[in-house]
């Protein structure tokens, strides 16, 4: 919190320092919804349509880790649509994309009036904002992917959805948890300035948990659009870091 600005970030690093396989793609496939969400956000984007696109991404990820299955199609596009009209996105991503940040951590205005409704799907029902996005809005992008054994076990009964799931390799995850990555950025007039300043790619996870520096110096995730800055001495000062 700054001068009563809130911010919200959460970070899922690996317990022992590395990453498994498994739990590598897992996260891959956040950081790429994430990544997905970052570079199209700019005004006149529908926040619900983001909340999508990171569905999209959590999606094939799990497609290519074998948790889903495209039943021997290779449009692997039109398979994920199908994937979303069936709701499978909200098994495994179960809560909404971000919230709006400022005075409060989850800030109010998410549906006010003159803004689009409350989505009544599953998933997107949890936004807290389907707002069209503007220049200047402060929001949280923190898609998640979870296993979460209820979810799993109506997804298995429902005829819809247990056609895109394969049961043996998702038993491989149950009890994985989850993993979520937040940022907190702000809308600009041609995009959006990322505020959070946390390690992102996997390199940086794991250089950081080694005891490596940080803040790096070198960017190897540019695409986050990282405002790199620091406070030294009361005073923000911008850091010299370069894009890979």
């Amino acid at each position: 919190m700054h001068r009563s600005y809130a911010s919200d970030i959460t970070c899922s690093y690996p317990v022992k320092g590395t990453f498994t396989k498994d739990q590598r793609d897992i996260y891959e496939s956040v950081l790429d919804a994430q990544l997905s969400v970052i570079r199209q956000l700019r005004p006149g984007v529908s926040w619900l349509e983001m909340h999508r696109e990171s569905e999209r991404a959590i999606l094939r990820g799990l497609i290519k880790c074998g948790v889903l299955n495209t039943n021997g199609r290779d449009d692997l596009t039109q398979v994920v649509e199908e994937m979303l009209e069936v709701d499978l996105g909200a098994v495994f991503m179960p809560h909404g994309l971000g919230h709006l940040i400022g005075l409060d951590t989850h800030d109010v205005g998410g549906y006010s009036p003159g803004t689009p409704h409350r989505s009544p799907r599953p998933g997107v029902k949890k936004l807290r904002t389907a707002r069209i996005m503007e220049e200047g809005v402060a929001i949280t992008v923190e898609p998640g992917c979870y296993f979460i054994d209820p979810l799993l076990d109506m997804a298995l009964a429902d005829d819809r959805q247990k056609k895109f799931l394969n049961r043996k390799r998702l038993a491989d995850f149950r009890g994985f948890g989850g993993i979520r990555l937040e940022d907190n950025v702000v809308v600009t007039a041609d995009g959006c300035i990322n505020l959070t300043l946390c390690p992102r790619a996997v390199q940086e996870v794991l250089d950081v948990m080694s005891g490596g520096q940080w803040p790096p110096k070198e960017d190897v995730l540019p695409g986050m659009q990282r405002n790199w800055v620091a406070c030294r001495g009361g005073k923000i000062e911008k850091l010299d870091i370069k894009s890979v």
